[in-house]
């Protein structure tokens, strides 16, 4: 199905949730280039056409920065699991469910750097969609957070498709396509691997190719 499609379905699927007190969120996990940031803006686009306020949050807006990165000997690996500030998004998932409102980072991916309290999650935002690589991932401390999650979308693709994508992705950043080959090899469907690998599966709700 399209990504148009896809969101339609779990827009109609968030709708049918049963009410509850705090907010609901939303997981819409998978590999990078998997498509998942393009369903997350279409989900939380259609929830709000539907007169369903909704914020977004992506997880991008936790990695950890290049000097830190640097230190740690991590910055080739960037977009790692290990690269990403998982007790800092862990702690504002839990802000998200008990306070009104939750000023949130973003990634700005022309300075390569996160923007501190970039973005505000609003009172009104009783739903907030979620978006990352690992929101599903079967490691230490990462399956901890599928706990936080009221309904959770797992958008995958075949590692050919990735691979595809990501050197694309690479060459519209300006590099060689040697250089674009690489990065997606060495990096990119390194993490990919391991989202597919280690996703927790009894904890989907929706899986969309």
């Amino acid at each position: 199905m399209s990504a148009e499609e896809n969101a339609k379905s779990i827009v109609a699927e968030v709708q049918r949730l049963r009410p509850t007190e705090g907010r609901k969120l939303i997981a819409i996990a998978g590999p990078p280039a998997g498509g998942k940031s393009t369903v997350a803006g279409l989900v939380r686009a259609g929830l709000e056409e539907a007169g369903v306020p909704c914020g977004l949050l992506p997880m991008d807006g936790f990695h950890l920065d290049n000097e830190k990165l640097t230190e740690l000997g991590l910055l080739s690996r960037k977009g790692a699991p290990e690269t990403f500030d998982l007790e800092g998004f862990a702690s504002t998932l839990k802000r998200l469910t008990v306070e009104d409102e939750v000023a949130v980072p973003l990634f700005d991916r022309s300075l390569d750097a996160v923007l501190p309290a970039a973005d505000l999650i609003g009172k009104d935002q009783r739903h907030v969609v979620i978006e990352g690589n690992y929101l599903l991932l079967d490691e230490p401390g990462w399956r901890d957070l599928s706990s936080d999650w009221t309904f959770s979308v797992f958008v995958s693709a075949s590692i050919e498709e990735l691979r595809e994508r990501l050197v694309q992705r690479w060459l519209d950043h300006g590099l060689t396509p040697k250089d674009a080959e690489k990065r997606a090899a060495e990096n990119d469907l390194v993490n990919a691997q391991r989202v597919l690998s280690k996703r927790l599966s009894d904890k989907i709700d929706m899986l969309l190719f």
